[in-house]
């Protein structure tokens, strides 16, 4: 039975009152100020507020502040006079949920009344259901149960709470992007704008352009004036990806973009205000980094207030089956059919394989299953060979390939590892980025 407050001054509209919420079943109790009010909420179990606004001692107005400050948000209906309409519309902006005009008709105080229980017990049932799903899969689109997954998502919890700079790292393909966002849409900007842009694989002006905009004819091809990401993600968050391939010459603008919290774009003088929250990512060691002089110390503590790390799926194996079953899932609504059962013995090789990769490598050996699979279930024969633990081995006059063929291969991997990153393929290989783009044309390797 739900329990409602009335707060009222006047025992006379109390009585009124809490004869008609009792005759529709209602528990009542009763107040006769804010300040009384707000021990009872403290005190007993209270489902709605039904308030005057003035009153002796504290007032509806002042309750509603005390309420939201302390935690005891209900929903609240507010009894007004025909003069003090203005006052019930302020009210609602401390949170009120509706007003009445005294005296109350009583149809349209119960039609109130319930309209607001019934809304409370959808948004507690909801709530309700995503603590379940959380408990039993994950946080939001992050899935996983292991030790090390619960350490992020209470971290992740607490720092969606705030405004603060968050450095995410992380080897690639652990969810980097993933984490930014879930620690967005749990936060007080989940409404405002979310702007990825990943810092890899871009000149010097193109940088400067995308973070801090520029005005037409700042360099060749400025035909028209840009913003830039910095402006256009005011008021939200911006997420840097491969935060340390921002040129060393183009950090000391990207600092004072953070710490005086503006910007100027190129080809223009003047600074223009911003207010933005900052989450980077990189899979770089940037403390090492800084050591070495290749990322500024003052720029790495200004991202640096927050570290979440994300474990790598090694690290996590007990999620494997739980992830398994996300994607089967994911890919059974792409492909509009039913979510296909993986047997045993292919969960077995699914959970022991290394997983360089980390998580984007599983979800792409499931899509690959999932397209291969016959029937309505995965097996060990549909994962790739590395998952379920077969080498290829040449036959004895192929045992010398051509280094041709070795080079292009390499080439391929390295650029499969780095998503197309000419930068960081060219880093796992151990050469620079021009010698890569020859040999790309040279082999005629499509990327």
């Amino acid at each position: 039975m739900a329990r409602i407050l009335i707060v009222e001054d006047e025992p006379n509209m109390v009585r009124t009152l809490a004869k008609i919420l009792e005759r529709r079943g209602f528990g009542v109790a009763s107040a006769s100020d804010g300040r009384e009010a707000l021990s009872v909420l403290e005190s007993q179990s209270i489902d709605l507020v039904l308030t005057d606004l003035k009153m002796p001692g504290m007032g509806g107005m002042e309750m509603l502040t005390k309420m939201r400050a302390r935690g005891l948000e209900r929903p609240t209906l507010v009894l007004t006079g025909y003069g003090t309409v203005q006052s019930a519309v302020e009210a609602m902006k401390l949170g009120a949920a509706d007003y009445l005009i005294k005296p109350c008709n009583p149809d349209e105080l119960l039609l109130l009344v319930e309209r607001q229980l019934e809304s409370r017990r959808l948004r507690l049932e909801n709530q309700r259901l995503r603590e379940e799903v959380r408990r039993s899969r994950g946080l939001g689109e992050l899935v996983g149960q292991s030790g090390p997954m619960l350490d992020l998502f209470r971290m992740i919890d607490a720092v969606s709470q705030t405004k603060s700079n968050v450095l995410i790292t992380g080897e690639s393909g652990t969810g980097k992007e993933l984490v930014a966002r879930t620690i967005h849409e749990r936060g007080p900007l989940a409404d405002r704008a979310f702007l990825a842009v990943n810092c890899a694989g871009m000149s010097e002006t193109l940088v400067d352009s995308q973070l801090f905009g520029h005005k037409r004819g700042a360099f060749t091809g400025a035909v028209v004036e840009s913003e830039g990401l910095f402006l256009a993600a005011t008021g939200g968050t911006l997420f840097l990806d491969e935060v340390f391939e921002i040129p060393l010459a183009l950090q000391a603008k990207f600092l004072r973009a953070i710490q005086e919290r503006e910007v100027t774009p190129l080809g223009s003088s003047r600074p223009i205000s911003v207010d933005v929250r900052i989450i980077a990512a990189t899979h770089h060691d940037l403390e090492s980094e800084v050591r070495a002089g290749r990322f500024r110390s003052d720029l790495y503590y200004r991202l640096n207030v927050v570290t979440l790390m994300i474990p790598p799926l090694r690290d996590r194996r007990d999620d494997v089956p739980a992830l398994v079953d996300h994607f089967t899932r994911a890919y059974g609504r792409s492909y509009r059919v039913e979510p296909k059962r993986v047997t045993p013995r292919a969960l077995d090789a699914l959970a022991a394989y290394f997983w360089p990769g980390n998580v984007r490598e599983l979800g792409n050996a499931i899509e690959r299953a999932f397209a291969l699979s016959r029937d309505g279930e995965i097996d060990l024969d549909d994962l790739p060979p590395p998952v379920r633990g077969e080498t290829t081995v040449p036959r004895a006059e192929e045992q010398v390939p051509r280094l041709e063929d070795v080079e292009r291969q390499v080439i391929r991997i390295a650029l499969e590892r780095s998503q197309g990153n000419k930068n960081q393929a060219a880093r796992l290989l151990g050469i620079d980025r021009q010698r890569l783009y020859r040999k790309i044309e040279k082999y005629g390797i499509k990327h």
